[in-house]
């Protein structure tokens, strides 16, 4: 393995640059657009009662599975030789020899144990059938990377556990009972979330095309091409954010909203297009991550305005 002789092996840099901080924004927007929504519903009364408990836990707990299963990701990957040489993303710790495989085993364990002491409270402001919820996330997290990216179906876990089942479940469980009630708005918010942090995966496949056709990765990207992936990453924003207005209202404050996050999308996505390839399209990875971020906030003040 190469090591970077400037990081002391499981180093606390080494297990910083694991944990991949960027990607918490993915954890993070749902959850937020979750409460937004609550908030939406029933006003201040959302945080009584311990809601804000139970929002509290629903961040930690999304934060917590992003950084299982990243580094369920570094060290499976490492094993099975997909991270090698030839990858053209930002270094990983195991491939890098920053932190070991044993070390990274026992913190999978830790990690996966942590998800699960911070969400079982969840049962008592949602009920026993977010146990179920609970495990598939966690059974999920490891088919992600052992599984099903390996199927082009990455996307489609994406979709529904960084969009709908976030989103869906965090306002479910800090709404108060009183104010329950069957909504489509949330499962829309959901979709539309999964369609925009999908970006993150796209831009990442596409920039490691080539490595995952040697490996056999077959990635979505790597079935439908690049040319149709550019396609892809420009038209899942303007889509997610139409699929929002038919929901909330084409008024001009939504739709002046809904632009703003347009306008750093398409900037991104023309980088993307003229960099093409090579490490150079890490830029375009940190800017959609970005993106993410500001989607999460701008929607975040339509959903409560609305």
């Amino acid at each position: 393995m190469l090591v970077d002789i400037n990081m002391r092996t499981n180093s606390l840099r080494a297990w910083i640059l694991a944990a991949r901080p960027k990607t918490l924004s993915g954890a993070a927007v749902p959850v937020m657009l979750g409460c937004a929504y609550a908030y939406h519903l029933c006003g201040t009364d959302t945080f009584l009662d311990g809601g804000w408990i139970a929002a509290l836990l629903c961040f930690l707990f999304a934060f917590v599975m992003q950084i299982d299963a990243n580094f369920i990701n570094d060290y499976y990957d490492c094993v099975k030789k997909r991270d090698n040489e030839e990858r053209l993303g930002p270094l990983r710790a195991c491939q890098q020899g920053w932190v070991t495989l044993k070390a990274m085993k026992i913190a999978i364990a830790l990690t996966t144990l942590l998800a699960c002491i911070i969400g079982l409270p969840l049962v008592l402001y949602g009920g026993y059938e977010l146990i179920a919820v609970g495990v598939a996330c966690i059974v999920f997290c490891f088919l992600y990377t052992i599984c099903f990216a390996q199927l082009g179906l990455g996307d489609v876990l994406v979709l529904l556990f960084f969009g709908i089942i976030p989103t869906v479940c965090t306002t479910y469980v800090i709404v108060p009972h009183d104010y329950q009630q069957w909504s489509l708005m949330p499962w829309i918010l959901g979709i539309a979330t999964g369609m925009v942090i999908d970006c993150l995966l796209l831009v990442n496949n596409y920039r490691d095309i080539d490595n995952d056709k040697a490996t056999g990765k077959n990635t979505l990207v790597v079935m439908i091409g690049k040319k149709a992936t550019e396609y892809l990453y420009m038209m899942l924003v303007p889509l997610a954010l139409v699929l929002i207005l038919i929901e909330f209202g084409f008024s001009n404050a939504n739709m002046i909203l809904c632009f703003i996050v347009y306008f750093f999308h398409i900037g991104t996505y023309v980088k993307m297009k003229r960099i093409g390839e090579g490490r150079a399209l890490n830029s375009v990875l940190g800017m959609t991550a970005r993106d993410i971020l500001i989607y999460g906030l701008v929607i975040t003040l339509l959903v409560i305005l609305a």
